[in-house]
C-alpha cells in the first residue's frame, strides 16, 4: 500500500517531469502551473501544494539539473581510468552538451537573481570542477582556472546556441574549442613549472 508521503513525492515528481518537458518545448512562459498540472495528471490546486507558485518550480527544475550536473561531476572524479585533462575535458564538455540540447533548462540554470540564496548543488558542481582542475594545476591555483574554464565554456556554449560560432568561419566547434581550453591549462601549468612546452 503506497503511503501518503509516497504518493506526494510521486506527484512532485510527476510534477517537475510535467515541468521539466514544457520548459523544452516552450521555455519558461510555457511553464504555468495549470500546464504542468493538466502534464502530470493532476489537479492545478496539487501542483499548488507542492510549489508556492511558478518561480518556486522553475528553481526547482534549476536544483534538480544541477544536482544531476554534480552527480556526473561525482562520477568522473571517482573513474581512475581518464587523465586529469580528459577528466576535466568530459566534465566541462558534458555541461556544454547540457546547454546545447537543453537551452532553457541550461539558462535557468544560470538564472538565479542577484542576492538570491546560492543553490547548494551549483556550488556542489563548482567544487567538483575545482577538484578536478587541481589534478592538473594544484590546490592553490585550481580556482581561478577552474573559473576561467567555466567561464570560457559558458561562453562557448553561449555562442553555439545563438548561431555564433559557425565551423566554417571560427574552423573549430565548440567541442575542438573546449578540448584547446583544456590543453592550454595544461601547457600553462608546464611552464609555470619550468618544464619546456
Amino acid at each position: 500500500m503506497t503511503t501518503r508521503a509516497e504518493s506526494a513525492a510521486h506527484t512532485r515528481q510527476a510534477l517537475l517531469a510535467a515541468a521539466s518537458a514544457l520548459l523544452d518545448h516552450g521555455g519558461p512562459e510555457a511553464v504555468t502551473l495549470r500546464e504542468v498540472g493538466s502534464g502530470a495528471g493532476v489537479s492545478r490546486s496539487a501542483a499548488y501544494r507542492h510549489f508556492v507558485g511558478k518561480e518556486e518550480l522553475l528553481a526547482a527544475l534549476a536544483t534538480d539539473a544541477w544536482a544531476v550536473v554534480a552527480d556526473g561531476l561525482d562520477a568522473i572524479a571517482a573513474d581512475p581510468k581518464p587523465s586529469p585533462e580528459d577528466a576535466v575535458r568530459s566534465a566541462l564538455q558534458a555541461l556544454s552538451d547540457l546547454g546545447v540540447h537543453r537551452p532553457h533548462l541550461y539558462r535557468l540554470m544560470f538564472a538565479t537573481p542577484a542576492g538570491a540564496p546560492a543553490i547548494p548543488a551549483a556550488a556542489r558542481a563548482q567544487d567538483g570542477l575545482v577538484s578536478l582542475v587541481s589534478r592538473i594545476v594544484g590546490a592553490d591555483a585550481a580556482r581561478h582556472h577552474a573559473a576561467l574554464l567555466f567561464a570560457a565554456v559558458h561562453g562557448l556554449t553561449d555562442l553555439d546556441t545563438h548561431g555564433h560560432l559557425p565551423p566554417d568561419k571560427w574552423h573549430a566547434d565548440r567541442h575542438t574549442l573546449i578540448d584547446l581550453a583544456v590543453s592550454s591549462l595544461a601547457h600553462t601549468t608546464d611552464a609555470d613549472r619550468g618544464i619546456d612546452v
